[in-house]
């Protein structure tokens, strides 16, 4: 038995005629009277009676005739759904963002779904990079934007560089920072420095600026919460400049003019499973986020 047959069953029944039923699936009608037969002599019983030039269902024919319509119908929609998956415009994918790609992917990624597949369901996930390679191993979520200072041990991982952002300090824009000239990388440092964490070439370089030592004075995942802290006291929030693009050009937040020989980047990657096959939609988000990333890149 197979669905061929029993969308020749059901032809037959919907028509009454052998002659009919064979043209309208284009076939010859020898082929099509020996489908008939063969699934016959596999259920054992026939399935139409043959009066004269009708042709109606036996009890047995209508019983199977009518499980056959649901089954060419789950495989049409099996179909149909493979047909939009196959163009992203159905299906799910969940995406584990970093602290600076989370700000600067989330509203955007979620508007461009909702407007070009809205049939497409989204989850985003944000957090430290252990949490979210936790989830990616686990396959609760499809891929990761992240910064690449966080990944460690990547064997079973594909990582694919993104454009690197350039990154600096931000304060308020009545901060003493802008006092005087521009300042040098200690005197920024005398302030509190928040951030979302520091790649060990940043904390080296800073570190050697304060030959007293230095720590974080704030250290969180929240960059809109750190930019709010930044812009209400005299702390300096040191991260992707994208991240705080917004504020900046609404005037509440400024950029510090980068201390000499102190030009930074921040360097992420989007990150699958090596050897998990990529659906439509991660492919959809993917494109995305390294479109949003040269734009940044570009501003």
């Amino acid at each position: 038995m197979n669905l061929s047959q029993l969308a020749h069953l059901v032809a037959l029944l919907e028509t009454g005629s052998f002659t009919r039923a064979a043209e309208s699936l284009h076939l010859s009608q020898p082929a099509f009277s020996r489908s008939i037969q063969l699934l016959e002599t596999e259920l054992g019983a026939p399935l139409v009676d043959r009066i004269g030039k009708r042709n109606e269902a036996t009890p047995l024919g209508r019983q199977v005739a009518r499980r056959a319509r649901r089954v060419l119908a789950e495989v049409q929609e099996i179909r149909r759904e493979a047909e939009l998956l196959a163009q992203g415009e159905a299906g799910a994918v969940a995406l584990g963002l970093g602290a600076a790609p989370s700000a600067l992917f989330s509203v955007p990624l979620m508007r461009h779904m909702m407007a070009a597949y809205p049939r497409l369901r989204v989850r985003l996930s944000r957090g430290p990079t252990d949490a979210l390679l936790a989830s990616l191993r686990e396959r609760a979520l499809d891929a990761l934007v992240v910064h690449v200072r966080t990944l460690d041990n990547d064997a079973d991982l594909e990582v694919a560089a993104m454009p690197s952002l350039a990154s600096g300090f931000v304060c308020r824009p009545d901060h003493p920072l802008f006092a005087g000239p521009a300042p040098s990388l200690p005197q920024v440092l005398a302030y509190p420095v928040m951030s979302t964490g520091l790649s060990p070439e940043i904390r080296r370089r800073v570190a050697a600026a304060r030959p007293d030592g230095f720590e974080l004075h704030m250290e969180s995942e929240d960059i809109a919460g750190l930019l709010d802290i930044a812009a209400r006291s005299d702390a300096v929030y040191l991260g992707v400049l994208a991240s705080a693009a917004g504020p900046v050009a609404e005037g509440w937040l400024a950029r510090v003019p980068p201390p000499p020989d102190f030009d930074i980047a921040a360097h992420f990657a989007f990150v699958t499973l090596r050897g998990r096959s990529e659906s439509p939609a991660t492919r959809i988000a993917r494109e995305f986020c390294f479109e949003q990333m040269r734009q940044a890149a570009r501003s």
